[in-house]
């Protein structure tokens, strides 16, 4: 069985933050494999996508704060400015951290670790509405 369409999500504010449960609201065949993918593609070069800690917000926080600091909006070395000082460095976490997962599922669920949620990175300050395609494969 393959499956395919695409998730709206609404705007957020720069920083990480916990996705897992609109996913998997949005792909509601999910439920019906016994095993199979789920792949999810971010059509942003802004923002990023990745597998982390679900339960102490604490740790998105971090994250965010860790970014921030090594990669600062005022690099004077930097040349794409035109689109504001939060552009350059958002493109430069997104290719960090990658703009795909690829999940298992097994028994109509996401075989997630005990700890474990899908995050976007939010790397704008005012990045707007994200989309992504959510590819679902298996049996």
């Amino acid at each position: 069985m393959w499956d395919q369409q695409e998730i709206r999500l609404a705007p957020r504010s720069r920083g990480f933050h916990l996705i897992t449960e609109e996913i998997v609201g949005s792909v509601p065949r999910l439920s019906t494999l016994k095993r199979g993918l789920l792949h999810l593609q971010l059509l942003h070069t802004s923002a990023s996508l990745t597998l982390n800690e679900n339960a102490d917000p604490n740790v998105r926080h971090d994250m965010d704060a860790f970014l921030r600091d090594r990669i600062p909006g005022d690099l004077p070395y930097f040349r794409h400015t035109m689109e504001g000082p939060d552009d350059m460095p958002a493109h430069i976490a997104a290719s960090l951290f990658g703009t795909q997962l690829t999940l298992a599922v097994r028994d109509g669920r996401l075989a997630l670790g005990t700890w474990q949620g899908i995050w976007l990175g939010e790397h704008r300050d005012h990045g707007g509405p994200r989309r992504l395609i959510a590819t679902l494969n298996g049996e």
